[in-house]
């Protein structure tokens, strides 16, 4: 038994060394960086603004690979499953955390198989109306979708996106007689809503934006804590008398589960000071997104009060996704 013992605490040590080993040359080659989508795309453009970043300040190229495919979960199931060594990470979108609870089945745990660098950034979801919607507020909306059941009808970007959810989080929330109406993509729900076919439209700040800056749509609230850099006249649900309604777009970093605590907490570090230089700020901005780059613990806790939160919403509105 002793024997046995001594191999066992000696193999201990060789995977500690090598760990070790590791971690402290890393990077030595390129990293690969995920992405669960095509090009173009907001988390796409963090990705690579993150990625170019750690390129010039590590001394190796980090690269940007688009692996689209089941909102995310074919990427999710490849990192998954790759070997741990902190050359291969993913940047994630809110579905890493929706997606578990939305689809029947995905190739992928968020707790168990990954493990939190950072969340980089956040974007608050916003409801927009066409300008012939009499409500100015939420509350009136709320008032407007009552006075009328059956009329009412809200745009999103497609089912299971965050401005689904929170538009779901808040047809639950106020007991409303309003349908969701799901496009491909935030542009086609945003004209759809310019040209009155949906009158209401739940989105992420950046596609709005535009349009509620020409007048072309108007903004009755922000699903944040706090109001957005982009639209600094437009109130909170908060400050309108609304609790619990924050929907944030969240695009994070996540490496596979097993990844060296050095590895992760060395990318935690240069992202974190990657985000406070002022181009990038600005570049996040002009993106509507606010930078955020938390602790991995941070980024952990958030991951699960996510997961726990929007599964609930899926549960309560019986949304699936075979």
């Amino acid at each position: 038994m002793a024997a046995v013992l001594r191999v066992l605490l000696a193999a201990m040590g060789v995977v500690a060394w090598v760990t070790a080993s590791t971690a402290q040359g890393y990077p030595n080659k390129p990293v690969r960086v995920v992405v669960g989508f095509p090009a173009g795309g907001p988390t796409d453009v963090i990705a690579r603004l993150v990625a170019q970043k750690l390129s010039d300040n590590l001394g190796h190229q980090f690269f940007v690979e688009n692996i689209g495919g089941a909102g995310g979960n074919t990427a999710a199931g490849q990192v998954a499953r790759v070997t741990p060594d902190g050359y291969t990470i993913m940047v994630i979108s809110t579905g890493f955390v929706v997606n578990p609870s939305l689809y029947a089945k995905v190739p992928y745990d968020p707790i168990k198989d990954f493990t939190p660098v950072t969340l980089v950034a956040v974007s608050p979801n916003v409801v927009v109306v066409n300008p012939q919607v009499p409500a100015k507020t939420i509350p009136e909306l709320v008032q407007l979708i009552r006075d009328n059941p059956g009329k009412y009808s809200f745009a999103g970007p497609g089912v299971g996106s965050t401005p689904h959810l929170g538009g779901e989080l808040f047809r639950l929330a106020f007991k409303l007689d309003l349908v969701h109406v799901p496009f491909t993509g935030a542009a086609p729900a945003i004209q759809a809503t310019i040209g009155g076919h949906t009158p209401i439209a739940f989105t992420a700040l950046p596609p709005a934006l535009s349009a509620v800056q020409s007048g072309q749509l108007r903004a009755l609230g922000v699903a944040s804590a706090e109001r957005a850099a982009g639209m600094p006249d437009v109130p909170t649900f908060a400050e309108q008398g609304i609790k619990d309604q924050e929907a944030d777009t969240l695009t994070g970093i996540v490496a596979p589960a097993g990844t060296p605590k050095e590895i992760v907490d060395l990318l935690y570090r240069e992202i974190a000071k990657a985000v406070t230089q002022p181009d990038v700020k600005e570049r996040l901005a002009g993106l509507g997104f606010k930078a955020v780059a938390n602790t991995p613990d941070q980024f952990g806790a958030r991951i699960k009060l996510e997961i726990e939160k929007w599964g609930k919403v899926v549960s309560d509105a019986k949304l699936r996704i075979e």
